[in-house]
Order: C-alpha cells, then structure tokens, then sequence
C-alpha cells in the first residue's frame, strides 16, 4: 500500500506542474508569449504637447534684459512723443503710475528725452516718487540742465534711494519755465485719451494735480487726480527703474 500511494502521489504532481507550464506559456487573450514574460508590458504613459509660452517659457521682453528693475513699458514700444506747451504744464504735477510686484532698491528714474529746446530756459524741474498714499517718499535734484542736453534715454538719481516694497507708486514730473511747444519732447507709450480706462481716481494710471508749483509737495491728494490736461495728448511718459 506504501509503494503504491506514494506511485499515485507523484503522478499527480507531475500533472499538476505540466498543467502550470501550459498556463504559463500563453497570455490573457490566449496568445503564446514570446521571451518568457509572465504579462504584456503596459502602454507608454500619455505625454501633453507644450504650449508656447505657457509656464515659465518665453514671456516677452523684461526689465532685467536691459539692466533695468522695472518699467512702465517695454521702451521699443515708446515710439510717440509727448510735447506740451509751457503755458500747459509749467507748474503742474503730472503722475504716471507704476506697480511693482516684489521689492525694488529705486535709486534712478529714467526718462526717455525725445527732443530739446535749445533756447529753453528751464528752472525748478524735478522727478520723484510718490506712494499710494499721496507721501513722497523721494525725488530728483533740478533736473533743468539735463533737460537740455541728449536727447536720449538717461537715468536721473534720486536724491535719496529707497527700497521699494510690492504695491502702486506714481512716478511725478514738475517742469518750469519757457520752452517751444514740440520741441523739448519726451518719449511716450503711445498710449491716447484711453490710457484711464477703467479706473477713477486715486488709481489713475495718467493724471495731473496741483498748478503753481515749484517744488514737489510732501503729500497730494489724489484723489484731486484730473485728466484735463491728459486728454490734450500730455502725459503717457515712459520711465523705468534702476
């Protein structure tokens, strides 16, 4: 009885392993496999196409391209003018506002001078900055003899350089004194009677206050903000940052 259990017992096992082999050798849909792979390898994961210019790819020209920190525009766009007559804008606190988006060091305001009047005879003109609040925080010497010579884009510096934090500032122009109507000129970003749309003040992006003035005044009201003068075609002055 021994001899002939352990006879059956082994029949049984081979039958059991000829019967592993015979499932081992075909696949899922009863196909032989081929190189001795227990299952099909699975497809290759989908990959999306790149879209141009999305994430951190191209995003047009910046600031840092050309040395700068910030601007109100690409200046390869700043190709009009802005020209105003004296009896316009002497004395007037013209505002161009810019919004900075990380903390600045503002050491220079450049402006891009189109065009001179040599026979002008300027006096008490200046550049500053002033925050969302109304506050100058800082501003230019004269910058009358500047004004008069180079008819190119130049910084002017600060009398004081500050670091800037995130958030809306508006960059002020003061000019005095006598000067031809379209000739001492600045670069612009061509921008016309549209350039406030949508907004009221305090938020101006374009605007004019105060008239008499002489010296940048330690605070504004901005919400004195007016487009009088900017619907003439003044104002839209290009500036940046270094």
């Amino acid at each position: 009885m021994r001899t002939r259990t352990t006879t059956v017992s082994t029949c049984l096992a081979a039958a059991l392993a000829a019967s592993l082999v015979l499932a081992g050798c075909t696949t899922s849909e009863g196909s032989p496999q081929r190189g001795g792979t227990s299952a099909a390898a699975p497809p290759p994961a989908a990959t999306a196409t790149p879209v141009p210019g999305a994430g951190s790819g191209y995003e047009g020209p910046r600031p840092q391209d050309q040395n700068l920190l910030a601007w109100t525009g690409d200046p390869n766009d700043a190709g009009h003018v802005t020209a105003q007559s004296a009896a316009g804008v002497a004395g007037r606190v013209t505002l161009v506002r810019i919004v900075l988006r990380e903390q600045t060091p503002w050491a220079n305001i450049w402006l891009g001078l189109a065009g001179i009047d040599p026979s002008a005879q300027l006096s008490h003109c200046y550049l500053g900055v002033y925050g969302a609040d109304g506050t100058l925080l800082a501003s230019t010497a004269d910058i009358s003899p500047q004004l008069m010579t180079d008819a190119i884009a130049k910084p002017l510096p600060l009398a004081k350089p500050f670091t800037a934090a995130p958030g809306t500032y508006f960059v002020a122009l003061l000019l005095n004194g006598n000067w031809a109507t379209n000739a001492l000129t600045f670069k612009s970003t061509g921008a016309g009677i549209s350039v406030n749309a949508g907004l009221t003040p305090p938020n101006l992006r374009y605007s004019t206050v105060l008239t008499g003035q002489t010296s940048l005044p330690a605070t504004l009201n901005l919400a004195e903000q007016s487009t009088s003068t900017i619907n003439t075609g003044w104002a839209s002055q290009w500036y940046a940052i270094s």
